[in-house]
């Protein structure tokens, strides 16, 4: 983890370096302040001489000056130093979001990345920063310090000691038990964001059925988890601060007991004795700011190993050492395919697959909920990989392409359609980053979306809000079939993409396919007959398994699972809006 961790300081190992060096001369200052405090004291006031007075106060000035210059530039280094751990810790993050498989994102909540991109490393970034500063400033100010107090008295020094290991103890005791709290903290913490992306994403449905109050006290029950979590962890750590004050009240007493002895005796001069005051409290406010550094990296150990999951996760699906670039021409080929989503589980979404489609096709893929006809088409462009057998495109095997050469020649409209937040241009150029207007146009004309663009004021400047909420359900389906369209592919795949469409809309949406995209092989799944009847076939799938194969006429005559579908969909007296009926 570690490792993993640190590779991602990348360009900021130069401040991270400097952030150290410059602590180090700052504690160095601080540490020769006490003792040139001792100078003033003994050769300065009590020897009534003002000239050592002024020389020691002018080298006290320009230490002290030394050290704040020190510690702003150590404050800066850090600062920006751990901002920049932190910046590369979500850009690796995101970046290698972006190679997984849609089997890699399975693995974790939407939430849960959420939760690891934020909170995580803000949790890292203050570790970070404190590990440069305070775990550097504070070991040598202990060290250091101790040294000093051992070379002004021997005896009296060993009362800082004792009082390390009481303390040491007392920390060790507090920190074993606090450390197993902040780990389930965090496993809350995504329990809370999902809940809060949930309801925001929902929110019109929530509306819809008044689940208001349901929704806040799902919310509370998750914040009050972790209220309760982090009570019990702070009332823990809250006996750091009383441990630390008796201790350095033992100290004080012990040091100002013993030490009056020492004065008395003439074995230790006044000035002597302050200086190991100071250096008495640098000791123990040095032990604190440990502490709070076990603390700090208690928190943070669980962030880093939640981080450090996504950075080392592998991307199931990888391009092959030599990769074909490409495709020569549209057809598909399933050959005796099986499929799970959990490799190993025994339980297969499709079974044994054989299916030959000739480039240029249009194939319909109908059947009930869960019969597999989206776990499919995601074979095609490879969004998985098969269990066992394979599927060709061109002629050759999908696992032999350069996957982003695939996907750009397999344009996939998905069955849960997604715009982003900007123009229609801007929605309609993911399909091609350099389209021109005249193109989006085109396709745009191709999906019947050209239909309400014109009705809008601003047309192709339309402004699409986070999601496409400011679109209906319909016209949003006919922007993504435009955007898959402006890809100019070899193969089509429409994942139920004209649900939210009329009839009408959806026969001139097939019949604009067959005249503008002749050669484009067609994968169309949905669920009314009527969109799929003009298909050259049309495949029937039950329980992930091929149930009929053949053209429409074909499959009522032969096949009962279709012929079922039909009869059903037919005495429903078809849509509403199909062209001839009035209302």
């Amino acid at each position: 983890m570690i490792k993993t961790l640190f590779r991602q300081i990348g360009e900021y190992k130069k401040v991270s370096l400097l952030t150290p060096v410059f602590t180090a001369l700052e504690v160095l200052m601080e540490i020769l302040i006490p003792f040139i405090t001792a100078s003033i004291i003994d050769k300065g006031i009590e020897a009534g001489d003002i000239r050592q007075v002024y020389f020691y106060g002018g080298i006290m000035l320009v230490m002290a000056f030394l050290s704040l210059t020190f510690g702003v530039l150590a404050g800066r280094y850090a600062a920006a130093a751990s901002a920049g751990f932190a910046c590369n810790l979500r850009e690796g993050m995101y970046k290698n979001i972006q190679t997984f498989s849609f089997s890699n994102i399975d693995k974790y909540s939407t939430a849960g990345l959420v939760t690891r991109m934020t909170t995580d490393v803000t949790n890292l970034q203050n570790a970070y920063q404190m590990i440069l500063r305070i775990a550097v400033r504070s070991p040598l100010m202990l060290i250091c310090s101790m040294a000093m107090c051992f070379f002004i008295n021997v005896k009296l020094s060993l009362i800082f000691l004792v009082a390390i290991v009481v303390l040491g103890c007392g920390l060790f005791l507090i920190m074993s038990r606090v450390t197993k709290v902040f780990r389930q903290v965090f496993r809350k913490y995504d329990d809370l964001n999902a809940s809060v992306q949930e309801n925001v994403t929902a929110i019109r449905v929530v509306k819809a059925f008044v689940r208001e109050a349901y929704e806040n006290e799902k919310f509370r029950s998750a914040a009050d988890r972790l209220y309760k979590l982090f009570v019990k962890a702070e009332g823990t750590l809250a006996f750091n601060s009383p441990l630390m004050m008796l201790v350095i009240y033992g100290c004080i007493i012990s040091l100002s007991w013993f030490g009056a002895h020492f004065v008395v005796a003439g074995s230790l001069t006044t000035g002597q004795l302050t200086s190991m005051f100071s250096y008495i409290m640098s000791v123990l406010m040095s032990l604190m700011m440990l502490s709070m550094i076990f603390v700090m990296l208690t928190m943070s150990m669980a962030s880093g190993e939640r981080i450090a999951e996504v950075l080392n996760e592998k991307a199931d699906l990888t391009n092959p050492e030599k990769p074909v670039m490409e495709i020569a021409d549209g057809s598909i080929d399933f050959n005796h395919v099986g499929f799970s989503y959990k490799h190993g589980s025994g339980e297969e979404t499709l079974h044994d697959i054989d299916l030959h489609i000739r480039s240029g096709e249009t194939i319909g893929i109908i059947g009930g909920t869960g019969c597999g006809k989206s776990s499919l088409v995601s074979l095609v462009s490879r969004l998985y990989d098969v269990t066992s057998g394979s599927v060709s495109v061109g002629g050759k095997d999908v696992r032999s392409y350069d996957m982003e050469m695939l996907r750009n020649q397999v344009a996939v409209v998905l069955q849960k359609n997604v715009l982003f937040s900007g123009t229609i241009l801007d929605n309609l150029r993911w399909g091609k980053e350099d389209a021109t207007e005249e193109e989006c146009m085109e396709v745009c004309r191709q999906a019947c979306a050209d239909e309400f663009i014109e009705r809008f004021p601003d047309r192709y400047e339309t402004w699409i809000e986070q999601g496409g909420n400011n679109v209906s359900g319909g016209q949003k389906q006919r922007l993504c079939i435009a955007r898959a369209l402006l890809k100019k592919p070899k193969i089509l795949i429409l994942d139920d993409s004209t649900s939210a469409v009329d009839t009408a809309t959806d026969a001139k949406i097939r019949e604009a396919f067959a005249r503008k995209i002749p050669g484009t092989t067609k994968l169309i799944i949905a669920q009314r007959i009527s969109s799929v009847q003009d298909a050259d076939r049309i495949v029937v799938l039950e329980n992930g398994r091929v149930n009929g194969f053949g053209t429409h006429e074909e499959l009522l005559k032969g096949n009962q699972i279709y012929r079922e579908i039909y009869e059903a969909q037919s005495k429903g007296g078809g849509d509403f809006d199909e062209p001839g009926k009035e209302g």
